[in-house]
């Protein structure tokens, strides 16, 4: 089999075009899913039992369908139910920000919990109301300790985002293809491809690895 690399050069233009908006769906994703993730824990330790039971059934559900489930169901379900048309990045940004929220939830949720409760206690008895406690005290604590779990799941997301080629939105694999159906060259395409996620995904997996380190609770 002869490879013809220069196909890659040929359409670098695109492939770039595809990696950068594979960057922006992965930041405006963890843009709502790091506060959405926030709101579902905090619905969920309110106490309140109908928000409590809201968010973990959004939890459970979210975090047990396939992400690919998720994303045919934004794409063909949603305009139907709502009578919107959404445009597919819209689409692919709804679908990956409700299953990272569902992650993030729990993540917030298990930092939160892992505070121990004699800290807000004595936020408490100096004055402050639990809303001052558990912004002053209990989250900054917690936001360290998930820190390192955030990080990995961004990584995840990253990789993940590779699924809403499937609904043509143009990221780097649904570009990938695009040009490997055109050029008939599948092995250039694909090795393009994979290189490129790496080259992105490796520098962020050893960052994680400096969070861990840093951050990584011994106790």
């Amino acid at each position: 089999m002869k490879l013809d690399w220069a196909v890659v050069w040929d359409h670098a233009g695109a492939l770039a075009q595809g990696t950068a908006l594979t960057i922006l769906l992965a930041v405006a994703t963890m843009a709502i899913a790091l506060p959405g993730g926030l709101i579902v824990a905090m619905l969920r330790l309110s106490g309140i039992r109908p928000l409590a039971w809201a968010s973990t059934t959004f939890t459970e559900f979210f975090r047990n369908l396939p992400l690919i489930l998720v994303i045919y169901a934004t794409y063909y379900i949603l305009p139907l139910a709502t009578g919107i048309a959404f445009s597919p990045f819209a689409t692919a940004l709804v679908a990956l920000s409700l299953n990272v929220s569902a992650y993030n939830g729990e993540t917030f949720r298990a930092g939160i919990v892992s505070i121990r409760r004699g800290q807000g206690e004595a936020a408490l008895a100096l004055g402050m109301s639990r809303l001052q406690a558990m912004r002053e005290v209990v989250l900054p604590q917690a936001l360290r300790r998930v820190l390192p779990v955030l990080a990995s799941t961004w990584v995840a997301l990253f990789k993940d985002t590779s699924l809403v080629s499937v609904i043509s939105v143009g990221e780097l694999a649904y570009t990938a293809m695009e040009i490997r159906s055109q050029t008939f060259r599948v092995l250039e395409m694909l090795t393009a491809m994979a290189a490129i996620y790496w080259m992105l995904g490796y520098p962020q997996a050893k960052l994680v690895d400096a969070i861990n380190r840093h951050f990584g609770i011994s106790e």
